[in-house]
């Protein structure tokens, strides 16, 4: 399974992070917002759709940043890690999920899918946009 995935970050060098419903795969796990690539979607589209439908926001402008693949008991995903560095409006947990604003040096108090830890190593090296 194909996923886009979105690191939105605020002029105070935070990214935004969302808690998974529990009952989904990985349920009660935060995570980056993004969602999954349909068949013959262009994973920035899956981008723009995805936080739109999940955030409320408009991207306005993206960059691939990092690929992750890796093997669940149950299903394989290939995560398509994207920069977001400019978007308009204001993110809100558009499906009821809760959202959080968390420094690098905070995303150690939160659990993450195992999916998720190589994007959690490369934060720190990541520039401010």
């Amino acid at each position: 399974m194909q996923v886009a995935v979105g690191i939105v970050s605020n002029a105070a060098g935070a990214v935004l992070i969302a808690r998974r419903p529990d009952h989904v795969h990985q349920g009660g796990f935060w995570e980056f917002p993004g969602g999954k690539v349909e068949n013959g979607e262009a994973v920035e589209s899956a981008l723009r759709r995805e936080l739109h439908e999940e955030l409320g926001i408009t991207v306005q402008a993206a960059e691939p940043w990092l690929q992750v693949r890796h093997a669940y008991p149950d299903k394989i995903v290939r995560l398509q890690v994207w920069r977001v560095t400019a978007y308009a409006g204001e993110p809100h947990g558009r499906e009821g999920q809760p959202l959080v604003w968390a420094l690098p040096t905070e995303l150690g108090h939160f659990a993450f899918p195992a999916a998720d830890q190589p994007i959690l190593a490369a934060l720190p090296v990541l520039k401010r946009f």
